[in-house]
């Protein structure tokens, strides 16, 4: 698809105002794709294809969690990063409500409304990473620094080992 083809999302235009370079990468909208099989598509490492996990603690607090696709998020390494003493996975009917977004098409940027948010460490070992840009079958590619000052990152060890 060519660029002009690409309607813009609202992560786009939040970064085209930030002056934030990015690129988009477009793919056939599947939302049963797992992230490898979307990292394959681009044609890309998977380690460099991240996806938005969004969890509530007990304490009722929400909190967003950025990780390598072909990773799980560590609850308790999670819970340890964002001081709380338990968290869990907001059940998927919550999601459009809470963030704007459907699943699959989850971005760290541009959410209903701010919540901390927590990338692996991993992102900075890249020039570059890809995370949703905010629709299924829209990715964008910036640089870790970019993502972590736009969504607001804190860096933490989040997956299993």
């Amino acid at each position: 698809m060519s660029e002009k083809a690409i309607e813009k999302t609202n992560v786009m235009r939040l970064l085209d105002a930030a002056k934030v370079t990015y690129q988009s990468h477009t793919y056939e909208p599947d939302a049963t794709l797992s992230g490898e099989q979307i990292a394959g598509i681009l044609g890309e490492e998977v380690e460099k294809v991240f996806k938005t996990l969004v969890t509530q603690a007990k304490s009722g607090q929400y909190y967003v969690f950025v990780i390598p696709v072909a990773t799980e998020l560590d609850l308790k390494k999670a819970a340890k990063a964002c001081g709380e003493k338990a968290i869990s996975m907001i059940r998927q009917k919550e999601l459009l409500p809470l963030t704007g977004y459907v699943h699959g098409g989850c971005s760290p940027i541009g959410m209903k409304k701010p919540f901390p948010t927590y990338i692996d460490w991993t992102a900075e070992y890249y020039d570059t990473i890809f995370v949703s840009a905010g629709r299924v079958g829209c990715q964008i590619e910036l640089a870790p620094a970019d993502l972590i000052r736009e969504a607001g990152c804190d860096i933490a060890e989040l997956t299993t080992e």
